[in-house]
């Protein structure tokens, strides 16, 4: 199981950290990701990580704003979000698949409960 937390309200320019922290099973050995859907629009990938840590992948929307990163026993996976804007209001969510490239492509394994991330302008 796969579960996000610590989203909010937040003012444009602000930061948020959302986690994903994972239960039931082991996710250390796979790739995991953070996705976000707004009203009214398709899901959207916007950074994943290899299983290892070593390698991470952003949209071109959240590259230089956004950071995913997870801890040591690669159980609960990390998303800070800096210069928030309104445009990234939506749920957010963490998946987990065993190819970081699946996740990057926008599919995975596993989905989580989302959180919800509101900016306001």
């Amino acid at each position: 199981q796969l579960q996000a937390s610590g989203g909010g309200l937040v003012q444009a320019g602000g930061s948020l950290r959302l986690s994903c922290e994972a239960s039931g099973r082991t996710y250390s050995n796979y790739a995991m990701g953070w996705f976000r859907q707004a009203p009214g629009k398709e899901r959207e990938f916007v950074a994943a990580i290899g299983w290892s840590g070593g390698s991470t992948y952003y949209s071109d929307s959240v590259k230089g704003r956004f950071t995913i990163s997870r801890d040591n026993a690669g159980n609960t996976v990390y998303l800070q979000m800096n210069s928030l804007k309104p445009e990234d209001t939506a749920v957010y969510y963490c998946a987990a698949d065993s190819h970081v490239g699946v996740v990057v492509r926008g599919q995975y394994d596993y989905r989580g409960q989302g959180t919800q991330v509101t900016v306001s302008s």
